[in-house]
Order: structure tokens, then C-alpha cells, then sequence
């Protein structure tokens, strides 16, 4: 008789680090790791408290200028870095790059020294270091400074426009979350990538290549992300 196969061993519970929590993906992705049974335990960074209370979580209120300070930085095996800001909000280019690059990789560099295995971070449709558009230059340089790292995986998401409710509504990402569904018809073929995106469906398919960690540097364009995000 052939003996039944063995039952696959069950992985080890994670550890998460979630930063830009306050954000419209960051949000999401919270409240799907706090939901998810192969998390046990999930800490933000933030520069203040969220109004929000769970076993599993820990709260930590940071300076991101000083990160390289935090004596007793978490350790985990996975960090989502959901940062991000526009030119009107930081209000002049050199604020906005300390968000959208400094920033991010300022918390890559800490993570890697701590051990985190896995780093997934939302940019941008189009980022690259060599654009003309300054947005997109930024976090195209982000993008090329985290390759450097010696993470085991560096997942690199890259939605386009965002649709969502947010805390403080961007008045152009409301126009395409009002516009999107009457013209999602439009964006075919080759305007296929420019296509609108719920930040809920960039949270689950961050969430989804997290868990299955792969090895090295990944990019995910947005039609990955939505394919990837889908509900089951």
C-alpha cells in the first residue's frame, strides 16, 4: 500500500513592518495583515498615533529624519513601504524627494541592518531615473538605491492612478475615481498600464507576494497589480 504523502509543514508565523500606515494603500494593507493568520504580528512607524486598537498590533511613533537613531528598531521579516506625498502637499521639490526617496530609503538601509528578509514598496507607473518628469526621476533614483540593498526580496510596485477615499482627498486621483468606471473602456492595448487602480487591490497583491517571498529583485507594473490584487 502507498503510504499517504506527507502533509505539507506549516510556515512559520511573520512579522510585519508597516510605514505610511496613514496613507491609502497603507491603510489597506494594515487592515489585511491584521486579518491575515500568517501575520502574528504587525508594528507601524508614524509620526503619531493611529486612532486604531488590535492584539496584534504595535504602534511606534517616530521622526522619520532620525530613523537611523531608533535604538530598538522592530524586527521582522517583511516591511511594506506605503510612503509617499505630492509637489502641492511637500511644497517645493527638495521636500517632496526627502519623502519619496529619503525617506523610503533611509528605512530600507535600517531594515536590511536588522534583518528584515523582504522589502515591498508602492512607487510609480513610469518611475525612472532618467525621466525628464521629476516625480517620476525620484522614484525611479528610489527604486535604483534599493536594488543596492542586500534584502532577500525587493518587491517594487508600480500602480497608476489611485482610487480611493482618503483622509485628504488629491483632487486628481477623485477626478479619476469618478471618471474611471466611465471610461475604463478607453484604456486598452497599449493605455492598458494607465488604466485607474483601487488602492485596495495594490494592498492585496502586496500582501499576496509577500507571503510568497520571492527571491530577489521583483517590478510589478499596474496590470500586474490589478491581476495579482483581484478578489478570489
Amino acid at each position: 500500500m502507498t503510504p499517504p504523502p506527507s502533509p505539507t509543514p506549516a510556515r512559520p508565523p511573520r512579522a510585519a513592518l508597516v510605514v505610511g500606515a496613514s496613507g491609502l494603500v497603507g491603510g489597506h494593507v494594515l487592515r489585511l495583515l491584521l486579518e491575515d493568520s500568517a501575520y502574528a504580528g504587525v508594528t507601524v512607524l508614524a509620526r503619531r498615533e493611529l486612532p486604531l486598537a488590535h492584539k496584534k498590533l504595535q504602534q511606534r511613533v517616530v521622526g522619520f529624519d532620525r530613523l537611523a537613531q531608533i535604538a530598538d528598531f522592530p524586527r521582522v521579516h517583511d516591511v511594506f513601504c506605503c510612503l509617499g506625498t505630492t509637489m502641492k502637499q511637500a511644497g517645493s521639490r527638495a521636500a517632496f524627494r526627502t519623502v519619496d526617496y529619503t525617506y523610503v530609503v533611509e528605512l530600507a538601509r535600517v531594515a536590511v541592518r536588522h534583518r528584515a528578509s523582504q522589502f515591498l514598496v508602492v512607487t510609480a507607473l513610469g518611475a525612472d531615473p532618467r525621466s525628464r518628469i521629476f516625480y517620476g526621476r525620484v522614484k525611479g533614483e528610489a527604486e535604483e538605491a534599493l536594488r543596492r540593498l542586500q534584502f532577500e526580496g525587493i518587491q517594487i510596485f508600480r500602480p497608476s492612478w489611485l482610487v480611493g477615499a482618503r483622509a485628504k482627498g488629491r483632487p486628481i486621483e477623485r477626478m479619476a475615481g469618478l471618471l474611471s468606471p466611465l471610461v475604463a473602456w478607453a484604456f486598452v492595448g497599449p493605455l492598458a498600464r494607465y488604466r485607474p487602480i483601487k488602492a485596495e487591490a495594490v494592498a492585496r497583491a502586496m500582501v499576496r507576494v509577500a507571503r510568497e517571498a520571492p527571491p530577489g529583485t521583483r517590478i510589478y507594473e499596474s496590470e500586474e497589480i490589478g491581476r495579482l490584487g483581484a478578489r478570489p
